[in-house]
């Protein structure tokens, strides 16, 4: 079973940054409930499962991939707040850290062991998309909905949405560190 304990061990250096205690503690029992949902009961487990099923990862993990977006959406907020001689919208970087951190806890549901050394969609990932399953979860232990926002539409789902600004930047941390991937694979990527 995975426990608080080892979430924090995961990303304790994001989880670090959110200075809500409520918040950091809400983020922890997202994904433990996740990983029970999921049926995910050992961290190896998490750091051997690839971060999508749509295109080759080249061995990036689920936990490699949530701490990118993380870091990747944090550099996009500093970058604007420390350029920006009068920033044009505020920043809640609270909501961005723990939006980036559960971004796709939903892929918990989403996606499971094949019984053959790889991986599939779950029968709760055929039935609804990581979006959903994530701002689900993050409403269930009480996260307030511009968090949800940051989860349910940072992928396509959000397309013509209204979004916060933190959605905004974990989208684009999220595109950042999948686009290059499937481009790899196509061909498209200059190297």
């Amino acid at each position: 079973m995975i426990t608080d304990a080892d979430i924090r061990e995961l990303f304790g250096p994001q989880l670090g940054a959110i200075k809500d205690e409520m918040v950091r503690e809400k983020v922890v029992v997202a994904w433990v409930l996740g990983c029970d949902r999921g049926g995910w009961e050992d961290v190896e487990e998490l750091w051997k499962m690839p971060f999508t099923l749509l295109t080759e990862t080249h061995g990036i993990s689920f936990i490699e991939h949530t701490i990118a977006v993380t870091e990747g959406a944090m550099g996009l907020a500093v970058a604007q707040q420390e350029v920006y001689r009068e920033m044009p919208y505020e920043i809640d970087m609270d909501r961005l850290v723990a939006g980036g951190l559960l971004h796709d806890v939903g892929k918990l549901l989403e996606i499971e062991p094949d019984g053959s050394g790889g991986y599939r969609k779950s029968r709760s990932g055929k039935c609804a998309r990581h979006p959903i399953s994530g701002a689900i979860l993050a409403a269930e232990v009480g996260l307030p909905d511009e968090y949800v926002n940051t989860i349910g539409c940072h992928a396509k789902e959000g397309d013509g949405r209204p979004q916060v600004i933190e959605t905004v930047l974990i989208h684009q941390a999220d595109f950042a560190t999948f686009n290059p991937l499937v481009m790899k694979k196509k061909g498209d990527l200059i190297e």
